[in-house]
């Protein structure tokens, strides 16, 4: 087994606060080299902010591409319970909204309180994105009630068919 000595350690931490530093300045170069190293990917801060939250919080698309294709996770929450998702409604940065949410991001997630981002946007009227926000929340719920529905008809056809045919007695 191989230990870890305390210069070690120490690199490793200063490494850690680099790509949070990086995330937030959105200094991709600095970025890039780090998650190849080994820098995790959601990785998070003292206050739980993850590399994502903090490159969308403020406001960098290119840091935000970077963390979303190497699989940060777009719902990752902070010690706040707050999404990256959340921050970028409030601050209202549309195009890295769409990029969350085409990564997975769920828009009607409870930011704290009963709060969602629709709400953040709404309330600091960001309109663009309350527009954004509740066509994406009613698209995913017409699409989960289409799901549903495709699976209860799915289920019902194999419960047919499932059934033994019965025999009839020739005359």
């Amino acid at each position: 087994m191989q230990t870890v000595t305390e210069e070690q350690e120490t690199r490793y931490a200063e490494l850690q606060l680099m790509a949070l530093e990086a995330a937030r300045q959105g200094d991709v170069e600095t970025l890039q080299p780090l998650l190849a190293a080994g820098i995790p990917i959601n990785l998070q801060d003292q206050k739980g902010n993850s590399l994502l939250m903090l490159a969308s919080y403020h406001g960098h698309r290119e840091a935000v591409v970077l963390l979303l294709n190497h699989g940060a996770d777009p719902d990752r929450r902070n010690d706040r319970g707050q999404t990256p998702l959340g921050g970028v409604a409030f601050k209202g940065y549309l195009e890295i909204a769409r990029l969350l949410v085409d990564h997975g991001a769920e828009p009607s997630a409870d930011q704290g309180g009963g709060q969602t981002p629709v709400m953040f946007a709404a309330v600091f009227g960001r309109k663009k994105m309350v527009a954004y926000l509740q066509g994406t929340t009613a698209k995913r719920g017409a699409n989960a009630f289409l799901l549903k529905l495709v699976t209860n008809l799915a289920s019902g056809v194999r419960r047919i068919v499932a059934r033994p045919i019965p025999q009839t007695t020739g005359s």
